[in-house]
């Protein structure tokens, strides 16, 4: 039996996931590691944790499925996207913490770009909108900001990377500086029309080219792991953005086919095909994947605050131990109130975009309790999901109307928030019977690019449904519902 060690290198934990030909979960294993806020509105990881973390995990998903180094034929990596790390290109230290892709640091900065018009150059040729959320401000903000280092990038001493090229370079003893293309799309510094880094951006932003990685397919050859880590030299022949990770493990392969993945934050994606769909509703246009040279584009919604929201429910206002509490909680809510929650708590993304609102209750009585906050809580996932549908039915049209939502993460194996997002979508929602889908897709990425994993239609095929949810709302409850989600809305943009 051949085996694929996936990588997930999340924003609060990471895992590995070995996989074992026949797409099987073999064993898995998974370590939390700290959160810095230096400042209100400031996200950093200590480069060392991700690094460690990855390490430990890899070594100790291998000992606990007692598999042999030689019988694991390929790794594959997916990662937290736009978090930015430069490093010292010969002693392989950061100069300055990872800047997390959730920092807000650089907001006045993208709002003078903004204002001086350059706007409609980034959509055009990174698809992407002027915000603090990719990668290029972070690290023009590392260079503006750490003693020495504009000088010494422009010495060719120092590079950059996104998570999954620091852990490339790690892995390799630093011997591979490269990425791929759908992590490269996040940077706000890649021509996603012409799959080259713009000179014309880098310019702009005072950013030395030759710190910026190679970039390849998602399925290509990253270099081989050490012979001390893991026992062997494994090459590692996939890489993928998280969330194009899990587009590929849903197999959305067909223009149309949508995906949501629910972990800290949410993120819908809706495959485009080979051209690249300018939004009308401020929706980030990116690549899904790459495969022989040839990208294939999306249209993508980002939700900040998804299975976040939980969290702060168990850690913020501590009415939950546990986040599989929140169900039951919901479940006892006393249908008469229509409390709703606008978790704004890193301001709103797609389709709103504003960076600087917070969040907001509405509808609280003095009966309001725990119960009423949880309900709260899960339901306004499905209204920003919804939000995000709107808009991309908007951009494609029946393409996107018709098709089913594919889902995945954490908030998935939730009965009653999945049927709840049904009968706001007012659409089928399907659950696969593999929730793992962005280790999943990076595996297969992998495991395709050694022979040891089926192609691409054989793939879409093995797909298999756990659940499909249906909508069960009436039409005037849903629309109700709904139009108080939007006043919220209004309300906390106003506020």
């Amino acid at each position: 039996m051949k085996y694929v060690l996936a990588v997930d290198q999340g924003t609060t934990s990471t895992r590995a996931i070995l996989f074992d030909e026949n797409l099987r979960l073999v064993a898995t294993s998974q370590d939390e590691f700290a959160q810095h806020f230096p400042r209100s509105g400031w996200v950093e990881h200590a480069p060392d944790d991700l690094w460690a973390s990855s390490a430990g995990t890899c070594r100790s998903v291998i000992e606990r499925a007692g598999v042999a180094p030689q019988d694991i034929v390929s790794i594959g990596i997916t990662n937290q996207r736009e978090t930015t790390i430069v490093w010292d290109k010969a002693t392989g230290q950061p100069i300055y913490n990872a800047i997390v892709w959730q920092d807000r640091r650089t907001a006045d900065y993208c709002e003078e770009l903004r204002k001086a018009g350059h706007g409609e150059m980034f959509a055009d040729r990174t698809g992407l909108l002027v915000d603090p959320y990719f990668s290029a401000t972070k690290l023009k903000w590392i260079l503006d900001h750490v003693e020495g280092s504009r000088a010494r990038a422009a010495r060719g001493e120092l590079l950059f990377g996104t998570v999954d090229t620091y852990l490339i370079w790690k892995l390799t003893g630093g011997k591979v500086h490269a990425t791929d293309a759908t992590n490269a799309a996040r940077t706000m510094l890649y021509d996603i029309r012409k799959g080259r880094w713009s000179s014309t951006i880098c310019a702009l932003f005072d950013i030395p080219m030759q710190m910026l990685p190679e970039v390849k397919d998602s399925a290509s050859d990253f270099g081989r792991s050490r012979a001390d880590l893991f026992g062997r030299e494994i090459p590692i022949c996939g890489v993928a953005g998280d969330q194009q990770a899990a587009t590929l493990g849903q197999a959305c392969f067909e223009p149309g086919m949508l995906k949501a993945t629910y972990g800290t934050g949410c993120f819908a994606l809706l495959n485009t095909g080979g051209t690249p769909v300018r939004s009308k509703n401020r929706l980030l246009t990116t690549i899904a994947y790459q495969l022989n040279g040839t990208p294939t584009y999306a249209l993508e919604g980002s939700i900040f605050i998804a299975g976040a929201v939980v969290q702060w429910l168990r850690d913020g206002l501590r009415i939950i131990h546990e986040a599989s509490e929140t169900q039951p909680l919901a479940e006892k809510a006393d249908p008469s109130q229509n409390v709703v929650l606008v978790p704004a708590f890193t301001g709103l993304g797609a389709p709103y975009w504003n960076p600087e609102c917070r969040g907001a209750v509405f509808g609280l009585t003095r009966n309001s309790g725990p119960n009423e906050l949880a309900k709260a809580a899960l339901e306004s996932v499905a209204y920003q999901t919804r939000d995000l549908l709107d808009a991309m039915t908007s951009d494609m049209g029946p393409a996107a109307q018709a098709s089913v939502l594919r889902v995945d993460g954490g908030m998935s194996a939730s009965d009653w928030a999945m049927q709840f997002l049904a009968d706001i979508i007012n659409g089928p929602v399907d659950r696969p019977q593999i929730l793992e889908t962005t280790a999943l897709g990076v595996a297969w990425l992998a495991g395709m690019q050694v022979g040891a994993m089926p192609g691409q239609d054989e793939f879409a095929r093995l797909w298999a449904l756990d659940r499909e949810f249906t909508p069960q709302m009436a039409q005037a409850v849903r629309d109700e519902k709904y139009s108080a989600w939007r006043r919220a809305v209004e309300s906390t943009l106003a506020f």
